[in-house]
C-alpha cells in the first residue's frame, strides 16, 4: 500500500467504521435489472421508427415499473408515468454537492424530507454548469455564498425512493466560503458546521454517505490530493 493510501486510511475516524459505505452495499439484482430495462426501453423509444416498435418498448417500461413496484412501496402507475416522462437517450442523472468548511468544520444541512443530514446540494439544474449548480444549492439550502474550487470526487449514486429510481452520478465540489450566514430553507430545517468527530446521525440516505464526508475532510486538509472517482 502506498504512503498516500496509508495516510488516507489513518484519517478515517470511528464514525466511518459504524456505517458501511455505498461501495459495500450491493444493489438488489431486481433494481439493477429494472434500471437496465427502463434505460434500454427509453433509448429504444427514442429511436423507434414505427408504432410496432414503440408498443414493444413501452411494454418494457411497464415491466420495469412492475418489477420495482413488486419489490418496493412505490406505486406502479406513478412509476409508469415517471418512466414514460423520460425522453431521449437514457443517461444517468447528476447530483451536485458543495463541501464547505469553516474553521476546519464541514457545513451540513438537515433535510426536512427525512430528517437526515447532508452536504447541501441536489439535482443539477439545466442551464447551469456543474460548479454553478453546486454553488446555487449551497446558497438556497444553507444561506452561504461560496465558490467551487475543485472536484473532490465523482461517485456512483444509486438512489432509491419515489421518482428517484433512476441511475445517478454525484459530483462533490470543495468550495470556498465567501459570505453569508446560516439560514434554513423550505428544504432544510437546520444548518450547522461540524468537526469530523461531531458528524450528526442519521445521514440523509444517498444524498451524503460517510465516504463523501471522509473524502471532503481529506481534500480540505490536503488541497493537492487527486480527485476520487468510482
Amino acid at each position: 500500500m502506498s504512503g498516500e493510501a496509508l495516510r488516507r486510511r489513518a484519517f478515517i475516524t470511528p464514525i466511518w467504521r459504524r456505517e458501511k459505505t455505498i461501495l459495500d452495499q450491493a444493489l438488489p439484482r431486481w433494481l439493477v435489472w429494472a434500471r437496465e430495462i427502463q434505460g434500454l426501453a427509453q433509448t429504444g423509444l427514442h429511436y423507434a421508427e414505427n408504432d410496432y416498435e414503440r408498443e414493444r418498448y413501452h411494454r418494457l417500461l411497464e415491466l420495469a415499473a412492475e418489477m420495482i413496484a413488486e419489490h418496493s412501496n412505490l406505486d406502479y402507475p406513478q412509476l409508469v408515468d415517471a418512466f414514460t416522462g423520460q425522453i431521449g437517450y437514457a443517461t444517468p442523472r447528476v447530483d451536485v454537492r458543495g463541501a464547505v468548511f469553516r474553521n476546519g468544520k464541514l457545513l451540513l444541512v438537515r433535510e426536512r424530507q427525512d430528517g437526515g443530514w447532508t452536504m447541501p446540494g441536489g439535482w443539477a439544474d439545466v442551464g447551469y454548469v456543474p460548479s454553478q449548480a453546486a454553488e446555487r444549492e449551497v446558497w438556497e439550502e444553507a444561506g452561504f455564498r461560496v465558490a467551487a474550487q475543485k472536484v473532490i470526487g465523482v461517485y456512483d449514486a444509486n438512489r432509491v425512493g419515489p421518482l428517484e429510481v433512476f441511475h445517478a452520478f454525484k459530483i462533490v465540489f470543495l468550495c470556498d466560503l465567501i459570505s453569508g450566514e446560516a439560514r434554513a430553507s423550505k428544504e432544510t430545517s437546520e444548518v450547522c458546521f461540524y468537526a469530523i468527530d461531531e458528524i450528526p446521525m442519521p445521514l440523509s440516505g444517498e444524498r451524503t454517505r460517510p465516504r463523501h464526508i471522509q473524502d471532503a475532510f481529506y481534500a480540505s486538509e490536503h488541497p493537492d490530493c487527486p480527485t476520487v472517482f468510482d
